[in-house]
């Protein structure tokens, strides 16, 4: 395995051009996604089928779930990099939402399941940052893109198993969610012990003849990367929770039983478009690949408006998976292009606190247009402002040209 070189790391890789630290993460996020997505697509119906919530605390619930922990991110980045520690703290995430996620299956009323997405979601906003600034020490420069999109594939496939899992439970166990929400810490302890399996890193040297940690991230950080960031917070502003397309679906007339198999059909779809997507972006630039998925995004939502068609709608559910490959692993590989080794934890924390805030909000303005206006005008607003985020990252960044200036 040595023959094909080492990551930044020391690590031999694989024929494939990943180390042993890379498929241990994806391995940790397939298991983690199997059981999320055993419990997610199922929210909406279990909201308003078993608990009789509406859509607004749905969009409540979802928007807090993905908000409130954003500032947890970025804290935690910052410790990942004072410390040169952060496995710690990806176990603490992943252990947290892991043990909590069962519990799911006892609640009796909205609060309750917001009170459990909202530590579930803690738990994410522990390991989020620091894991992927671990994951960047162990990916090679050159096919930094492949790494973040082999991860994100790994993820979406997770995302596959666990709703044909509940497909199949479902089938045999018509309307039983609360006993599946509890076969949910199956998974999530055999992620505990992948984490476990993680090689510890050495902590980097913090004496008096070198600036402190604490303060070098924020130094590091260009104005460029702020800038990058503006224009990601500006699309995820229409970036509502996913749980709104699967509320529609519903709407049009799929079946409950069917909604974790369409689920799982749509990561299929973002599985390989990640891993696609991921190395497109290693030959063509960043900018490009992320200004394409937002205009497909703009597109799909713009669908998503004024389908009256079940079959149109169902065809299209499936087209959105190409967004995730054009923009997930791609903008996680754009920061870590961007911030020196030092300050990713704090780059991270920063991305994904800009998808966090963003989230909150789109999620409840979305909830809130839907109810007080139309699912069509929910719809449409997130199209305005991913066509409005596109344009703006490709003039904002056109100094880029085809390649993006990887600094």
């Amino acid at each position: 395995m040595a023959a094909y070189g080492t990551d930044p790391a020391g690590n031999p890789l694989d024929r494939f051009g990943l180390s042993r630290p890379v498929w241990l993460l994806g391995w940790i996020s397939f298991f983690t996604d199997t059981a999320s997505e055993m419990v997610y697509p199922l929210l909406p119906l279990f909201l308003t089928h078993v608990i009789g919530a509406g859509a607004m605390s749905l969009g409540v619930i979802e928007g807090v779930a993905e908000g409130a922990n954003s500032v947890l991110k970025i804290v935690s980045g910052r410790i990942a990099d004072r410390t040169g520690q952060p496995k710690l703290l990806v176990l603490a995430g992943y252990g947290l939402s892991s043990l909590v996620r069962p519990l799911m299956g006892f609640v009796t009323a909205w609060p309750h399941v917001l009170a459990l997405r909202f530590t579930d979601r803690l738990g994410k906003g522990v390991r989020s940052s620091p894991r992927d600034a671990l994951l960047a020490r162990f990916a090679p420069e050159k096919t930094r893109g492949r790494v973040y999109g082999f991860h994100r594939a790994m993820d979406h496939a997770g995302a596959v198993t666990g709703p044909l899992v509940a497909t199949v439970y479902l089938y045999f166990q018509p309307g039983a969610y609360r006993s599946l929400f509890m076969w949910t810490l199956v998974p999530g302890l055999i992620v505990i012990l992948l984490v476990l399996r993680l090689p510890n890193e050495r902590r980097r040297d913090t004496s008096a003849a070198s600036p402190s940690p604490a303060l070098r991230p924020s130094a590091s950080l260009t104005p460029r990367f702020y800038k990058a960031m503006a224009v990601i917070t500006l699309f995820s502003l229409g970036n509502a929770s996913d749980a709104f397309i699967l509320l529609r679906l519903s709407d049009l007339g799929v079946a409950a039983v069917w909604i974790p198999l369409l689920w799982s059909a749509l990561h299929v779809v973002k599985m390989t478009s990640s891993v696609i997507g991921g190395a497109l972006s290693d030959r063509f630039g960043r900018r490009a690949m992320i200004v394409l998925g937002y205009f497909w995004y703009a597109g799909i939502y713009a669908v998503f408006a004024w389908a009256g068609s079940l079959s149109v709608a169902i065809v299209t559910f499936l087209a959105y998976g190409v967004y995730f490959g054009l923009t997930e692993g791609v903008e996680k590989a754009w920061v870590a292009d961007m911030a020196p080794a030092g300050a990713r934890g704090t780059a991270f924390g920063i991305y994904n606190a800009a998808l966090g805030f963003g989230g909150l909000a789109a999620s409840v303005l979305f909830g809130a247009i839907w109810t007080q206006v139309s699912p069509a005008a929910a719809f449409v607003t997130g199209a305005s402002l991913a066509l409005a985020a596109s344009l703006l990252l490709w003039v904002a960044f056109s100094q880029d040209g085809a390649r993006d200036d990887h600094s």
